[in-house]
């Protein structure tokens, strides 16, 4: 993988997916920003790779943090080849148990801080030829009852995905990866009883023809290989499902 040196944000860096996807880029010698709202776990997380990793706590949501990211960048490494949205906020629950404050919420993390991080990096990035990855889910691309709101914000994000790479080819690409059910510490902030939670994790599983939940390090692959500009220089506007065969 020819990612060698170049520069890297990663948002929800801190842990699960994110924390994969940093760690995976650090030791394919990226240089990472790796982001997100706790300074303890970015900074064991940085410990993992002193060289390459730099961390940033900082909520995405924060009007300021997309020039505060931007910045870190460009101070710590000179440039930025590329940024991996992967910060993700998700709440479940019936259309009539949930208060759409709820929506707006994930519609502020899932879509609105993407959109305005690529927007404050969008000149480095032209400059290097370089590309974004969002972080969506299969959750955009199927039918979620219980999980309409959650759904309707990373099916945003992939439209946002497709129509950001029409428009800023063909100097900078736009991808996504769209993971199917991987054990995260999302899980544990989706407002659901372990009951529920349970039940969910069994319908899930029942459903992914691979009979088990991904990896972190199984999407960190896909997102490092979008990265990669000899092995995806000619990809964009690709919503790539890492389901184990869920949207088959």
């Amino acid at each position: 993988m020819s990612i060698e040196s170049l520069s890297v944000v990663v948002t929800g860096a801190g842990t699960g997916i994110g924390r994969s996807i940093a760690l995976r880029a650090a030791r394919s010698r990226a240089r990472v920003i790796a982001v997100g709202r706790r300074p303890e776990p970015l900074k064991e997380l940085a410990a993992k790779e002193p060289d390459a990793i730099e961390p940033l706590a900082v909520d995405v949501t924060d009007p300021a943090a997309p020039e505060r990211i931007v910045s870190a960048a460009l101070d710590r490494f000179g440039r930025l080849d590329a940024v991996v949205n992967n910060a993700g906020a998700a709440r479940f629950g019936r259309l009539a148990d949930t208060d759409v404050c709820e929506l707006d919420a994930m519609l502020d993390v899932n879509v609105r801080a993407p959109a305005a991080l690529i927007r404050a990096a969008l000149p480095h990035l032209d400059a290097a030829r370089g590309s974004v990855v969002n972080v969506t889910s299969v959750a955009g691309a199927l039918a979620m009852p219980g999980r309409a709101y959650y759904g309707a914000s990373k099916a945003a994000l992939n439209s946002l995905t497709r129509s950001l790479a029409r428009e800023l080819a063909p100097a900078v690409r736009v991808n996504a990866v769209l993971p199917g059910p991987v054990d995260t510490p999302l899980w544990q902030g989706v407002g659901m009883s372990a009951g529920e939670q349970q039940a969910l994790r069994d319908g899930l599983l029942a459903d992914t023809p691979m009979g088990r939940f991904g990896e972190g390090d199984e999407i960190a692959g896909w997102v490092c290989c979008l990265i990669d500009p000899d092995l995806s220089g000619w990809v964009t506007g690709a919503l790539l499902p890492v389901d184990g065969g869920r949207t088959a």
